[in-house]
C-alpha cells in the first residue's frame, strides 16, 4: 500500500497543529520538531506542515503564498453530507475560512476550506451510484424519473 505525504507551508507551526488536531487528526511526535509537524489523517495519508523557511530547504523553486495563489487542493471523501458539514464546521471553528459556498450537484456534495495559512482543503460526499457508475449515469437516471 502506498502512503501519501502532502507537504504544506505554514507561517505559524503551533497554529497549524492546533487547526489540524481540531479536525480530529493526530500529530506524530516522531516526525515533529520546531520546524515541522507530521499530521496523521489516516494510516496512509499524512500532512507534513513545514515552516516556510524549512520548506524552502527542500526546493530551489519559490514557495507559493497560499493566501494569494492555489497550487494544489487536497480533497478528502467523507461518508455522508452530514460528515462533510461536520468537518467543515470544525475547520471553521478552528480558524479556517470557506472561500465559496457549498457545492451541491445532487450526486456529489462538497465544501472547500482554507486552513489558517490559506492551504486549500476539500471535503466531499459522492453517492454510491455515482462512484460505481459515474455521474453521467446518475444524471440519466434522474432525467428518466
Amino acid at each position: 500500500m502506498t502512503s501519501v505525504f502532502v507537504n504544506l507551508p505554514t507561517t505559524d507551526l503551533e497554529r497549524a497543529k492546533a487547526f489540524y488536531t481540531a479536525l480530529g487528526c493526530e500529530i506524530n511526535p516522531n516526525f515533529t520538531d520546531e520546524n515541522a509537524a507530521c499530521v496523521v489523517w489516516s494510516d496512509t495519508i499524512y500532512f507534513m506542515v513545514l515552516k516556510r523557511e524549512f520548506f524552502q530547504t527542500f526546493t530551489d523553486k519559490p514557495i507559493a503564498d497560499p493566501t494569494q495563489v492555489a497550487q494544489v487542493s487536497v480533497t478528502f471523501s467523507r461518508e455522508s453530507r452530514e460528515d462533510v458539514d461536520a468537518v467543515a464546521e470544525k475547520a471553521l471553528a478552528a480558524g479556517g475560512t470557506e472561500p465559496k459556498p457549498a457545492q451541491d450537484y445532487g450526486f456529489m456534495y462538497s465544501r472547500d476550506i482554507d486552513d489558517p495559512d490559506g492551504n486549500s482543503l476539500g471535503f466531499l460526499y459522492m453517492t454510491p451510484e455515482a462512484i460505481e457508475n459515474g455521474p453521467e449515469h446518475v444524471a440519466e437516471q434522474s432525467a428518466g424519473s
